[in-house]
């Protein structure tokens, strides 16, 4: 008698899985590059319309140039749009959705950084400077402005939402740092950020700033695999095509001048791979962050 073996069913975790794995898998990746580190947390923070000439060298930035003696500095870092609001949009979704100006407010329901940290089961939080409360979606208040402010234009999304609860005023930001979320993005107000008023009392202004709000964080890091970056919007210098300044300062960064040439898309690239998350927008056609890496010593079994 002929016995028919039927194969057994996969569990539904199964498929789960499965998805994930397709999904991780983009035209430019199969795992993430063994060279790119995996931060405990990684702590971003925007800055606004300075060219790099402007800010690196300067005698008004001297938080920000002792930085860059500790950390990399991108050479050859760009912005890829003029008005604000697409440069914060790509940063955290690889896509600006045809936004080309500051208009408010917006909605937008495609996957995005945190979307791609919930799945993985990590967490994010964006934190901004004068936002009146935890989810606000006011456009302007005081000198808070929400087109800084990215990921709020996915607060009320059907899908790829972000809760109101990880839209947060910059007085939650965590004093006791092995709280933070896995990625925190950190935006100045429009006072502290290098927006408003004229050099160089808002370069000096912001440099002070950041060393007040962010240095305990950097120091932290160097005992605590994290990372810092610190970038800008865009650049405000015709001759300079857009350049800006980006800083990564951590402990698994090697200090030094990089001439990789990145946008805001690589840079979101790089913190996807990081997490082995699939990339969003244009990210899945751009590449990570790779030159600046220290090796990491492995023991021997």
């Amino acid at each position: 008698m002929k016995v028919s073996v039927q194969p057994p069913k996969a569990p539904g975790w199964f498929f789960l899985i499965l998805l994930i794995s397709v999904c991780t898998v983009t035209p430019l990746r199969s795992q993430p590059a063994p060279t790119i580190p995996r931060p405990d947390h990684i702590v971003l923070v925007i800055e606004e319309n300075h060219s790099y000439s402007q800010i690196v060298g300067s005698t008004d930035a001297p938080y920000i140039n002792s930085l860059v003696k500790h950390g990399a500095l991108f050479t050859q870092s760009f912005g890829i749009a003029h008005h604000s609001q697409p440069n914060y949009l790509v940063l955290f979704s690889g896509s600006a959705h045809g936004v080309t100006d500051n208009s408010c407010p917006h909605t937008f329901s495609a996957p995005n950084l945190r979307s791609k940290l919930n799945l993985a089961e990590l967490t994010f939080g964006g934190y901004s400077e004068d936002i009146p409360s935890t989810g606000s979606t006011v456009c302007e208040a005081r000198a808070y402005v929400r087109k800084h402010n990215p990921w709020v234009n996915w607060q009320e999304a059907s899908v790829n939402a972000v809760p109101s609860d990880e839209n947060l005023p910059l007085a939650r930001f965590p004093t006791d740092f092995t709280t933070l979320p896995t990625v925190s993005i950190v935006v100045p107000n429009n006072y502290h950020n290098m927006h408003d008023g004229t050099d160089p009392d808002r370069i000096r202004r912001a440099d002070e700033w950041l060393r007040e709000h962010l240095d305990g964080y950097i120091q932290w890091t160097r005992n605590h695999n994290s990372l810092f970056i610190l970038t800008w919007d865009e650049g405000n210098k015709d001759d300079e095509a857009n350049r800006i300044p980006t800083i990564v300062v951590g402990p698994m960064v090697r200090p030094g001048q990089s001439s990789e040439k990145i946008t805001h898309i690589n840079v979101l690239r790089t913190l996807e791979d990081m997490y082995g998350l699939c990339s969003s927008g244009e990210g899945a056609n751009a590449a990570p962050i790779l030159q600046i890496w220290a090796p990491v010593a492995t023991s021997k079994p």
